[in-house]
């Protein structure tokens, strides 16, 4: 498999796209003034103690306080019996070292941990932790034990004091120890400047600020498939070299710079796949498709044959259908970075032979995701469950924002529906005030069927309260706004 990543930068925005054998996997988009701060590290204080909930909230200087929960404040490896409640753990007014696990999302402020940890290519150091640890996604056993014996043996090497523990990240499979060894004294230097700032900076300010998203992007997304790195900005591309000569050497013959006439984001119809992917509808090439719609408890998924009406019977078009949607439903989560509870209604399957051999092509189709998902099997209604750690915006909420006329409903109440609302709220003005003559202003196709299909209602209502009402078309009025003058 062969992959891509295209960097597009300006002033005010950096997109980036991950794109393998051509087609857009991923998208991450972060603006001057929302940048993202997962991973960053703050000095808060704590504004409110919410023992009911066995949370807090702390001001680290955003525009809404960050949430912290009780476990996040207790120190690694606590028992269960042993663990306190949030107020013997915080008070208000207290100053408290925080890390952001997860971005500001929509109405929720930043989540929150003390249990500090910084990344590097290879490794992720924890000050507070006793131990290290292997990326779970490193499965063969055998290269789990050398990296474990090499980070034991890198940290012999170290001059500096290792107080903490580290993780071997994924990116670390099959490196050797002097790549070990290079990121560790990377790490306890860097922490040894946050321990400073911890102590002298004031409250609420930002004591570690993670990479530019360009950069992040070398460090976490870059793996042996990933070909070519371009972007279109000459002075970060010396930026991005630089970075990579002093912590990626490997990656150093895959950055080139654009120069291009075409925007960057035009090859491989990037700008295309990302307008398709804020639709709710995605479209298989065998001619069924996907319907995706998020809501604030989860994501739903549906997937319909459309179309597609297969060659041999009905059972096996629907298997068909069925695997190509597994494979367009692991790429749509990467693509619009979508997160928390996912319900998937597959087409039902009566073999069960057929049922297993979606469900792993689901799960395969999924190992390729950097974030963290799990998959619960199969319901009594034969729904699929699945879950995706969420840390950041989806491409949705990053992109749009609610629709003013419906309020994110996605639907508008009827011309008809209005009508009879006016009715109501004239008879009410009636009882209440008594009015000599009623003005309706309204959007034109409400006046338009008041005047024609409603006219013969409109009249019975005139007759019943005695009082003449007139219409008014108000241009920039939605389908359900209107107003009644009193005159």
């Amino acid at each position: 498999m062969s992959g891509e990543v295209l960097i597009n930068l300006t002033p005010m925005e950096t997109r980036v796209a991950v794109v393998e054998n051509g087609v857009l996997q991923e998208a991450f988009i972060e603006r001057s003034r929302r940048r993202g701060i997962v991973g960053n590290i703050y000095k808060g204080r704590v504004v409110r103690v919410l023992p009911g909930m066995q949370a807090a909230f702390v001001d680290i200087g955003l525009d809404r306080a960050a949430f912290i929960h009780a476990h996040e404040v207790m120190p690694p490896g606590t028992a269960a019996d042993e663990q306190l409640s949030i107020g013997h753990l915080l008070h208000e007014g207290q100053a408290l070292v925080v890390q952001v696990t997860k971005d500001p999302i929509g109405s929720k402020g930043a989540r929150l941990t003390t249990h500090l940890s910084v990344p590097s290519r290879y490794l992720v150091y924890m000050p507070d932790a006793p131990h290290h640890g292997v990326s779970q996604r490193i499965e063969d056993d055998g290269e789990r034990e050398r990296l474990r014996g090499l980070i034991e043996e890198a940290q012999a090497q170290q001059s500096l004091e290792v107080t903490g523990g580290f993780i071997v990240r994924t990116a670390a499979e099959g490196v050797g120890l002097d790549e070990l060894a290079g990121d560790m004294h990377f790490l306890l230097r860097l922490w040894r400047k946050v321990s400073e700032r911890k102590v002298t900076a004031s409250a609420p300010s930002v004591i570690y600020d993670d990479l530019p998203l360009f950069m992040r992007i070398l460090r976490d997304v870059m793996r042996d498939e990933i070909e070519k790195v371009r972007i279109d900005s000459r002075e970060n591309y010396v930026k991005l070299i630089e970075f990579a000569e002093e912590f990626m050497p490997d990656a150093l013959e895959r950055i080139e710079h654009y120069a291009g006439e075409r925007p960057i984001f035009d090859l491989y119809s990037v700008e295309d796949e990302i307008q398709k992917a804020l639709g709710r509808k995605v479209q298989l090439k065998s001619g069924g498709y996907l319907v995706i719609d998020p809501t604030e408890a989860m994501t739903t998924i549906d997937v319909n044959t459309g179309g597609y009406v297969g060659h041999r019977n009905l059972e096996e078009t629907i298997f068909k259908t069925n695997l190509e949607a597994a494979t367009a439903i692991a790429r749509q989560l990467r693509l619009r970075n979508l997160g928390g509870i996912i319900i998937i209604d597959f087409i039902d399957m009566e073999d069960p032979e057929h049922q297993r051999q979606v469900l792993r092509m689901l799960e395969k189709s999924l190992e390729r995701d950097h974030a963290k998902t799990k998959c619960t099997g199969v319901t009594e209604l034969g729904l699929v469950q699945l879950t995706r750690k969420r840390t950041r915006e989806s491409l949705e909420q990053t992109l749009c924002e609610a629709c003013p006329t419906c309020a994110g409903r996605g639907t508008l109440k009827t011309p008809e529906t209005v009508c009879y609302e006016i009715f109501r709220e004239i008879l009410r003005e009636e009882r209440a005030y008594s009015a000599e003559t009623y003005m309706v202003l309204a959007a034109q196709a409400v006046v338009d069927r008041l005047l024609d299909e409603e006219s013969a209602a409109v009249a019975d209502l005139e007759e019943f309260i005695g009082k003449p009402i007139r219409f008014q078309v108000e241009a920039h009025y939605s389908q359900e706004q209107y107003d009644i003058v009193l005159m």
